[in-house]
């Protein structure tokens, strides 16, 4: 098993070494026929959308590479088994190689970062991921390989950075992180897809199975690294342990059945969160289970509802489990000069024994031209974790944040620019004198993204 772990960890590194060549060879031929869609029933603007994408820096083959889990786009398919509206642009470096459909994707932020309150902190540091993905036919169907890397464990550090009202995992194994995002593990995900197709080929049905040693389970919307809306945000949203904290879960197994816009799945996985040693791969326990159902109506609409119970998901608090429902809408809408997506989720934690506290994200970010973009988010929460509080009560707590990325740098797939953000903590009364009144925090970062 090792073997196959290893494979998938050098997919990545191997494909971010081509990346300097692979970008300068021919487009590659389109897709089979099979694996193409559909456009004789798209009409008015949605067939205008779809042919202003393709005229985009950088988008030319976003509708080129099938998707691992259907006759579809890859541009649907996200993080895990996650879906995002068809419409949304699907970035990085894609070729083909020996019958393989390759694509590279990643990025850096090197990242000055300035809480501000009493609880605030400063930090430099560097977040980043790497993902390499392959696919071709094999059999009757189609095989998928994933590797997504992150130096982060080096980065950042056990600690991560300062973010106000952040609260999850560990440092050390025995205090708790509270205002400080935690880094991601060394290995985000080493997984491997099958899906096969159902009935005629204009019937647009599959089932499917992913594996993943780390992988990500049938929970929760697309991973907020994955997903338009908040890949270019530098922070972590404070809902992400109501919403997409099992991205990177230590042994997940997913059976899936497709039928057009339509999907249903679930997982059995390890419900307990990585530990402290980031470097590792942790041995599976399966102890857990997660059903969600998707639904993309339409290119530029894409919905899910998903359940899961969580054994122990707290390292610290191992008598704990967790019921969490999430529920997400998401609409994508290309401009004739760039592209606009936003995002609703509610993820609520139902601990037991315990409290139950929900999560409220509103997120929007747009790429306007070739060198600009505008992201920004809105949170709302009831969080029982904070720094001195966690044993007796719930606080509605909250933040607002806005920012910009300027690109001054684009070679084919390839863009570098300078970023800002800024944002405020909403606190309630009774934790003003911990944090102070309305917290101003921002972050300055060069970036990199393929």
């Amino acid at each position: 098993m090792m073997r196959i772990f290893q494979a998938l960890s050098a997919l990545a590194l191997s494909l971010s070494i081509t990346v300097p060549l692979r970008a300068q060879e021919p487009t590659p031929a389109p897709a089979p026929p099979e694996h193409q869609h559909d456009m004789s029933g798209m009409e008015g603007h949605d067939m205008k959308n779809m042919k202003g994408m393709k005229d985009m820096p950088g988008m030319e083959h976003m509708h080129e590479m099938p998707g691992m889990l259907g006759s579809y786009s890859m541009s649907r398919e996200t993080s895990g088994t996650a879906w995002q509206p068809d419409s949304t642009p699907h970035t990085g470096v894609h070729t083909e190689w020996n019958g393989w459909h390759l694509m590279t994707h990643g990025f850096a932020n090197l990242i000055y970062d300035r809480q501000g309150g009493p609880r605030g902190d400063t930090k430099t540091f560097s977040e980043n991921m790497l993902m390499g993905m392959a696919t071709r036919p094999l059999g009757s169907g189609r095989l998928g390989l994933r590797a997504m890397l992150s130096a982060e464990p080096g980065t950042l550090g056990r600690e991560g950075y300062p973010l106000l009202l952040q609260t999850g995992e560990t440092a050390n194994g025995v205090t708790p992180l509270v205002d400080h995002q935690h880094p991601h593990d060394l290995f985000m995900e080493l997984a491997a897809t099958w899906s096969v197709p159902l009935g005629a080929a204009d019937d647009h049905s599959s089932v499917f199975i992913y594996a993943g040693l780390p992988g990500e389970p049938a929970l929760g919307p697309a991973t907020y690294m994955h997903r338009f809306s908040g890949v270019d945000n530098p922070e972590a949203p404070l809902g992400h342990h109501w919403l997409d904290s099992t991205h990177v879960t230590f042994g997940v197994a997913t059976l899936g059945w497709i039928h057009d816009g339509f999907k249903l799945e679930g997982s059995i996985f390890t419900g307990r969160e990585p530990d402290q040693n980031r470097n590792d791969i942790e041995s599976p326990k399966m102890d857990s289970w997660s059903v969600r159902l998707t639904l993309n109506p339409t290119p530029d609409w894409s919905f899910q509802v998903s359940r899961g119970h969580l054994h122990s998901p707290e390292q610290l608090e191992p008598e704990i489990d967790v019921d969490r429902t999430t529920a997400s809408a998401v609409l994508n809408r290309p401009l004739a000069a760039g592209n606009w997506q936003t995002t609703f989720a509610w993820g609520r934690n139902d601990r037991n024994p315990g409290r139950s506290t929900n999560s409220f994200l509103l997120e929007s970010a747009a790429t306007l031209g070739e060198r600009n973009t505008l992201f920004g988010r809105v949170e709302r929460q009831e969080n029982d974790e904070l720094a001195g509080h966690g044993t007796g009560r719930t606080f509605d707590v909250g933040k607002l944040s806005l920012g910009y990325i300027w690109d001054g740098v684009r070679m084919a797939s390839f863009r570098g620019g300078l970023g800002v953000l800024g944002s405020v903590a909403l606190v309630p009364r009774e934790l003003k004198g911990d944090y102070g009144d309305t917290p101003f925090s921002w972050m300055g970062f060069l970036r990199v993204k393929i």
